[in-house]
């Protein structure tokens, strides 16, 4: 009777489940020792090419945010002035994230239609939309923008194209992800009617997807703004180049600095508050609207 129950079924299982769950946490101890080990690697390296090394200047870490802080707090009556001097360049990265994000969204919208199964105009061609989009989402914006800088110069153009080449590929990937939920019975009633490729996705996708397809956008746009911010230090314009003006002159204009630093912190915080405002309502909006 023992040796039934030693080799029933459920003591089989068991024992199954037991030997998987502890080789998976052995690989899970195995992954994190080699994770720790080329974190600690890469900073012990990054800490011998860093001049000076990276514990000498740690007790430094402060004071040149302390600097900036002393020398504005004794131009405060300068801020004013100041704000008005680079809310023009404020404005202008703010255009820059916003066509920017215009321009991605569009082709991500394509390019997700395209490498999505049940939805693609060409299916055996979706792992090529795929990994163009994979493409696009892995080179930085940086790079791409001072490949542009150097072949069209400086300004806001080259910053737009790079950020939106970038936007395409990783709200491409988000609005795939989107697509796959979709409901295919709208897209075969229009298909059994003649409809065309175009007009089974503008009429029997878009009005499903285009809640969270703007929900995306919304939070890509906050993300573009700040890195339309950074692609400004390698002059592709905006605030960011006039942050890199100001602290490149060193003591003297820190309130610049100071002052470029509080626009943009503040224009990043509003965007944030009313994209979110914006997204609640789509999303929560759109999840109501079903229910019923």
């Amino acid at each position: 009777m023992s040796d039934l129950t030693a080799n029933s079924p459920v003591e089989d299982v068991r024992s199954s489940y037991m030997d998987m769950t502890r080789k998976k946490r052995a690989y899970n101890a195995i992954m994190l020792a080699i994770f720790v080990a080329l974190m600690a690697a890469g900073f012990v390296t990054a800490d011998d090419r860093n001049a000076g090394g990276f514990w000498d200047g740690l007790h430094q870490l402060f004071d040149f945010p302390a600097e900036v802080l002393g020398e504005a707090s004794g131009k405060l009556a300068e801020m004013p002035a100041h704000f008005v001097k680079f809310f023009p360049s404020l404005v202008e990265t703010i255009n820059i994230a916003g066509a920017s994000t215009l321009l991605g969204a569009i082709v991500a919208i394509f390019l997700s239609l395209l490498a999505t199964n049940g939805l693609a105009r060409w299916p055996r061609l979706i792992p090529l939309f795929r990994r163009m989009m994979d493409i696009m989402r892995a080179i930085p914006e940086i790079v791409i923008a001072l490949v542009l800088i150097f072949v069209l110069g400086g300004g806001p153009v080259p910053a737009m194209i790079a950020i939106a080449f970038h936007t395409s590929g990783a709200l491409g990937k988000l609005f795939s992800e989107v697509n796959e939920n979709a409901s295919l019975k709208p897209v075969e009633g229009l298909q059994s009617v003649g409809a065309s490729w175009a007009q089974r996705m503008v009429l029997g996708v878009m009005p499903q997807v285009s809640p969270n397809y703007l929900s995306y956008a919304l939070l890509r746009f906050e993300i573009n703004i700040r890195a339309s911010a950074i692609l400004g230090f390698v002059g592709a314009g905006g605030i960011g180049y006039d942050l890199k003006n100001a602290m490149s002159w060193g003591k003297g204009q820190y309130d610049e600095a100071a002052a470029i630093f509080l626009l943009l912190f503040g224009a990043i915080v509003l965007v944030d508050q009313i994209s979110s405002i914006l997204r609640h309502r789509l999303t929560h909006g759109a999840h109501m609207e079903a229910t019923l």
